[in-house]
């Protein structure tokens, strides 16, 4: 598909007011994307388990209106917020153009998170694919007649230009992102299933958060991404992903749990040090970071568990283990890995299905 194929080619409805609801869920990442070109096109794919319970719920309010300036307001978490109207501004600049209808409407954008904002838990995925999921059905309200599947792609298009790992949170359990040579209908303008059959092993997954750090991230994702320019070791990197995704593919296939791992924890220490080699080079995670890293370490080899760990583009730690060792992990997080989170907060969290359609 190219982008012309979401250009809509007419609208019939003259809706005057009404309103849509959604929730989108975040997800993490099991190859890392870091670094993107033009129109939030990824210089290497990418592979995501869809997370359940740390989502977005957005409500979108749409009114009928004179003039032909984009006109929004976002409520986040029950009081007006103007930080996030740039980013909702650049975001209806870029898919103005497949949603025409976005200039005879102002929005009322409500939104909450069911997990801290800023702190490396994807917020701006779950966020914007709950906001781009919400332009969808009003664009079907005023008349676009959509396939199930051309809505989720056209979702997940317009999820990518709001934030690129958006696209990746319309779906579940795990989606694929980038153009690779081992994902036959991947594609750079949208998040794809991965439609092969995943070994039991890796079924039901679950995902603990521990909460190091809740607040802002001194160096923000978009910051990072472009960072990427001129990094001496931006062109390995790449191949690299491309080579660990081929190779993951196979192992979700074959249930080789100790393989799994490898490639999961090398691919977060790999994101993390390609920004700590960039220009000028900065550091995400926090001493405790570190330690529950460690303390996983240990676990692992006197137990034998299929624990492991992975980092998003934070100092939080996601803690990833099979659902029969739920009981024995926890009781690790409790008795050993929470006195390394702030205020000793963890989320429990599990693969999920995707987002929903609420009102």
């Amino acid at each position: 598909m190219t982008e012309q194929d979401f250009t809509p080619k007419s609208q019939t409805s003259n809706v005057e007011s009404a309103s849509v609801k959604w929730e989108s869920p975040s997800n993490i990442a099991l190859v890392k994307y870091w670094g993107k070109r033009e129109n939030q096109i990824p210089e290497n794919p990418s592979i995501s388990f869809t997370l359940s319970n740390c989502k977005t719920i957005t409500e979108l309010t749409y009114t009928k209106k004179e003039g032909t300036d984009f006109s929004f307001d976002v409520i986040f978490e029950g009081a007006k917020n103007a930080a996030f109207k740039p980013k909702i501004q650049t975001f209806f600049e870029r898919v103005e153009g497949y949603l025409p209808f976005l200039r005879d409407y102002h929005f009322k954008i409500e939104t909450s998170n069911t997990f801290p904002h800023s702190s490396g838990i994807a917020s701006s995925a779950s966020g914007m694919s709950a906001l781009a999921l919400c332009l969808m059905s009003v664009e079907k309200d005023l008349g676009s007649d959509y396939s199930d599947e051309f809505f989720n792609k056209k979702a997940s298009f317009l999820a990518r230009l709001g934030s690129g790992s958006a696209c990746r949170s319309i779906e579940g359990e795990l989606v694929v992102w980038g153009e690779t040579k081992s994902i036959s209908d991947s594609s750079d303008l949208f998040g794809v299933k991965f439609t092969e059959n995943v070994h039991p092993n890796f079924q039901n997954y679950q995902d603990a958060i521990l909460l190091v750090d809740k607040g802002e991230k001194q160096v923000s994702s978009t910051v990072g991404h472009k960072l990427m320019y001129g990094h001496s070791f931006a062109s390995k990197r790449f191949e690299q992903a491309h080579e660990n995704l081929a190779e993951l593919k196979e192992v979700l296939m074959n249930g080789n749990q100790k393989r799994f791992i490898e490639i999961v924890e090398s691919e977060a220490l790999t994101l993390h040090a390609m920004m700590m080699t960039s220009m000028p080079y900065f550091i995400l995670m926090k001493p405790n970071t570190l330690q529950i890293i460690n303390k996983i370490w240990e676990f692992r080899q006197s137990t034998g568990s299929n624990i492991c760990f992975t980092l998003d583009a934070g100092a939080n730690v996601h803690v990833l283990f099979p659902k029969a060792e739920q009981e024995k992990v926890y009781e690790f997080i409790k008795s050993e890995l929470v006195a390394y989170c702030q205020n000793g907060h963890y989320i429990c969290d599990r693969v999920g299905q995707g987002a929903q359609r609420l009102a």
